[in-house]
Formats: C-alpha cells, structure tokens, sequence
C-alpha cells in the first residue's frame, strides 16, 4: 500500500486501485492493496471487467498467500487477452505461437536438406578432382588445390617468379 505525506507530517492512506475504482474505502487489510497498487488503475479495470471485484477476491483468498502474486499476473494476463480477442482470450495466442513454432521446424527441415544435398555435392566434386588427380589428368599447376598463389603467379599457364615474396637469396652474389 502507498503512503502520502499530507501537509503537517503525517501520513494517510492512499486507496489502492480497486477501492478507487469502486470508490470504497482502502483499510490497511485491503485484500487487494499488495496486488493493484493506486497509480495502476487500468491493470485493475480489466480484471475488474472480466472477473469482476469479488470474484477476484475470492480467486485471492483460495490461492497460497506464497502465491498470490503469481495468480494475480494470470489473471490481469487473461484478462488481458480476453479483452483483446473475446472468443478466445490467452488460448488464441497459444494457437498462434504453436503454428509459428510449426512453420519454424518446417523452415529448418528445409534448410537442413539444402544443407545435407550441398554436402553431397561437395563430396562428389572433391571425389571427381581426386579421380582426376589420381589419373594425372590434372597438373600441380592447374590444380585448384595444390595452387598457392603467394608463391607464384600464372601469366599464359607459366609459373613467374615473384621477388616480393622469394628475394633472391644467394651466397655467390656479393
């Protein structure tokens, strides 16, 4: 429950959202004060309008007192929903969220075929450059994988010498 400080120093009671919207008065055993505080009126309006004020409380007072809290946010979460969609309440967003969660395993179904037929081919590439390696269809120079092209550039299928990357070294020259 909330406190005002009134001119003088003392302290009054601030009614909680329920009392004020059913403009009663807000005793300190208000049932509904720990749960509705008064600047959050429109929480309490909407469970007001669902539940309506004594079922709420009586919801309340059947629950733990450990778990109140917990009850009272389903309650403002339903009301929620059921004023947003009246036919269907929280039971449409759950049907929502499950056909999202089917449309997603089926994307990933997907992308993971995509994946599985790209190794494949990858797998048959690299076993025809083998065949081909194997047979010697395919020179040191012209093959892809043994070309390491810091070493040397191909200019007309020619090895050329780079002297940035191999000076010339050699203890004959002085």
């Amino acid at each position: 429950m909330g406190f005002q400080v009134l001119a003088g120093g003392t302290r009054a009671l601030q009614p909680c959202a329920a009392c004020r919207m059913l403009r009663r008065k807000c005793d300190s055993d208000c049932l509904l004060a720990p749960y509705f505080p008064g600047d959050d009126v429109e929480k309490f309006a909407g469970v007001h309008r669902v539940f309506g004020a004594s079922n709420v409380a009586k919801m309340i007072k059947i629950v733990e007192e450990t778990k109140r809290e917990d009850a009272v946010k389903a309650m403002v979460y339903e009301a929620t929903a059921r004023l947003r969609d009246p036919v269907y309440g929280s039971v449409g967003s759950i049907f929502h969220l499950q056909k999202m969660v089917q449309e997603i395993k089926l994307q990933l179904e997907s992308v993971r075929a995509q994946v599985s037929d790209s190794q494949k081919q990858r797998d048959q590439l690299l076993g025809i450059l083998m065949n081909l390696r194997h047979l010697d269809l395919v020179s040191p120079i012209n093959d892809p994988l043994l070309l390491d092209r810091d070493s040397f550039t191909l200019d007309d299928e020619t090895m050329a010498y780079d002297p940035v990357n191999f000076p010339v070294e050699c203890d004959w020259i002085s």
